[in-house]
């Protein structure tokens, strides 16, 4: 793969997550703001894993079978960033509900899609895939440091008169915006997000083409089907299903840390300022960018199995310490591991996918991950974490922080050990049987 082409892949996976990382970390509080009772944001929320769930029926589909995969791909940001840039002007829930679906149902294939793209021109996908995915680590984090000086009182900045430059970074860095100024700010998020969406549906017109897939011989008519097939395979199923447990796991993550960080060690929180909770969780996109570097020869050393194990006791280490060790210091430190949670585990999944999945339905299948990392673990997140925390761990004004974190511990530690008991895929050379041979059985 030439460096021009590599190029190309690393800011098309940039912008990519960069529109992701610009919403979802402000959503949270910003649809308490609009009036929204708690049960339209879980609608509004959900809005994202319904489109992964939907989109392995009908947006894989036609990416794989029936259209030019960066064409499908430039369409779909076309749509989603038009719908993300009118969410900024929408505070009626039908409205924003509608217009957050509508950019999901576009947006959430999108993240198969650029996979495919990639993967389709990947001599060696082990050693070559880290590097580019470390775009999406930049996009990401790149979302969320602007917005730290986007979001500043500049009023109470000019009245303060600092002098030198550190005095002036200390006072904008702790001028941030608060109560209802900041939530009318917030709207800028879907500003940038939907202009970027835009700026890389134009620059899916200089991706390389990668032409769609011909369907062989006896195969479904329907690639999701096929796809499904392949759950036949025992390793598959389990690997599934520790998917679905382990995407549980991190949108809990999502879910809690950001309440947890704001939240007053009085109340059993860690009593970050509200300015600073982005920047301190864009820490574990940085970590990422370092782990996708030494993805490959970690994958070469210890294994699919034994990689994807150590990513998921990343979760366990980090909510241990959220659970025993809720001090700032040691919280900020901790994110660092979110590199491994994702690397070591998600991003090694795509990458497994890649090298055991029949090349006809590889989009598909990709998207049959996605739908479980992307929806079915989001979704059972997004509904009964509000619950968890709000109704079953939290009394007046105190929560239990600590009982709380126990809850994904456990899950992510009980993952873990699945995966090492039951997950034996075969060798490259076997890989996964013809889909023809699966369905006879």
């Amino acid at each position: 793969m030439s460096n021009l082409i590599r190029l190309k892949f690393f800011l098309m996976m940039g912008l990519q997550f960069f529109i992701w990382g610009c919403w979802l970390p402000l959503i949270y509080s910003y649809l308490p703001s609009l009036g929204f009772t708690p049960a339209q944001q879980s609608w509004i929320l959900n809005a994202f894993p319904i489109a992964a769930v939907i989109g392995l029926f009908f947006g894989n589909q036609y990416a794989d079978r029936h259209f030019a995969a960066e064409r499908f791909f430039g369409f779909s940001h076309l749509v989603a960033g038009a719908a993300m840039l009118l969410l900024a002007f929408t505070k009626s829930f039908w409205s924003f509900f509608g217009l957050m679906l509508l950019h999901c149902l576009f947006y959430v294939p999108t993240v198969s899609i650029v996979n495919s793209i990639i993967f389709a021109h990947l001599k060696d996908p082990q050693k070559e895939y880290g590097l580019t995915r470390v775009g999406a680590c930049v996009g990401w984090v790149m979302a969320a440091w602007p917005f730290t000086f986007i979001l500043v009182d500049w009023n109470k900045v000019h009245a303060a008169h600092p002098h030198g430059l550190g005095n002036w970074l200390g006072t904008v860095l702790g001028s941030g915006l608060t109560g209802g100024v900041l939530q009318q700010a917030t709207r800028w998020t879907y500003i940038v997000a939907g202009s970027a969406s835009l700026l890389l549906a134009a620059w899916s017109l200089v991706l390389p083409h990668t032409p769609p897939k011909k369907v062989e011989s006896g195969a479904d008519r329907y690639a999701w089907l096929e796809a499904f097939k392949l759950l036949k395979q025992p390793f598959v199923l389990v690997l599934w299903l520790v998917a679905a447990a382990d995407s549980f796991v991190l949108y809990s993550y999502f879910n809690w840390t950001g309440t947890f960080l704001a939240a007053k060690a009085a109340t059993g929180g860690v009593g970050i300022p509200g300015n600073w909770i982005m920047p301190i969780m864009s820490v574990g996109q940085i970590s990422e960018m370092l782990t996708m570097f030494i993805l490959g020869p970690v994958l070469k050393r210890l294994g699919w199995r034994r990689t994807m194990i150590i990513g998921i006791l990343g979760h366990s280490a980090r909510f241990s310490v959220y659970a025993f060790f809720p001090n700032p210091a040691a919280i900020v430190l901790v994110q660092s591991l979110h590199g491994i949670c994702y690397g070591f585990f998600f991003a090694t999944v795509y990458i497994f996918v890649d090298e055991y999945f029949p090349k006809d339905v590889r989009a598909c299948a990709q998207g049959l991950f996605n739908a479980v990392i992307l929806g079915v673990g989001a979704l059972a997140a997004n509904s009964l974490c509000p619950y968890l925390m709000q109704e079953v761990f939290t009394q007046g004004e105190i929560t239990n922080f600590r009982g709380l974190f126990l809850v994904p511990l456990a899950i992510a530690t009980l993952a873990a050990i699945v995966l090492a008991l039951f997950f034996r895929p075969p060798t490259k050379r076997q890989a996964v049987p013809p889909l023809q041979t699966i369905a006879a059985h």
